[in-house]
């Protein structure tokens, strides 16, 4: 999530889109407010059991479409994505971490970390604010780590 006038876009859009999304019968699982080159992408991603389809994300575009023009929260042009977080979902929220407790992940630090490299993966033992615990598929090696200090934390639904 985006830090400075990007946090503050993504509290506000979050609040704004929530409701909306729940009401579809859907989850909000995360909102991005993102720089690529020289364009803007608002990216609303959603959730429901059993995936979502194009008709999901287009229902939910349209529903938030007008209220976002009116509260607009976004000083410049961008682009208005809704889409889902996919089978490798990145888990960035504190009840995403909660949700799969006990599920496959996969890591990639920023740094490598020494005797483990910066990929690995493991069932996700447990988490706090600040860390994730992550047990190799032997049961036998554990490691905790600092979501700050990883790239990306996602799910390893593959097996």
């Amino acid at each position: 999530m985006a830090k400075s006038k990007g946090g503050v876009t993504v509290s506000k859009v979050w609040e704004l889109c929530e409701p909306i999304v729940n009401a579809l019968g859907l989850t909000l699982w995360d909102v991005r407010y993102v720089k690529e080159g020289a364009d803007w992408y608002l990216r609303i991603f959603i959730d429901k059991d059993g995936g979502v389809d194009i008709n999901d994300c287009e229902n939910v575009s349209r529903a938030i479409n007008a209220p976002l023009d009116e509260l607009d929260p976004i000083e410049n042009a961008y682009c208005l994505e809704v889409c889902s977080p996919g089978i490798e979902r990145e888990l960035v929220r504190d009840e995403h971490f909660d949700r799969f407790i006990g599920a496959d992940i996969m890591v990639r630090m920023r740094r490598p970390i020494d005797g483990i490299g910066k990929d690995f993966c493991g069932v996700l033992t447990a988490h706090d604010g600040a860390t994730v615990t992550i047990t190799d598929h032997s049961g036998e090696n554990q490691v905790t780590v600092n979501k700050k200090d990883a790239a990306w934390i996602k799910l390893d639904d593959f097996d």
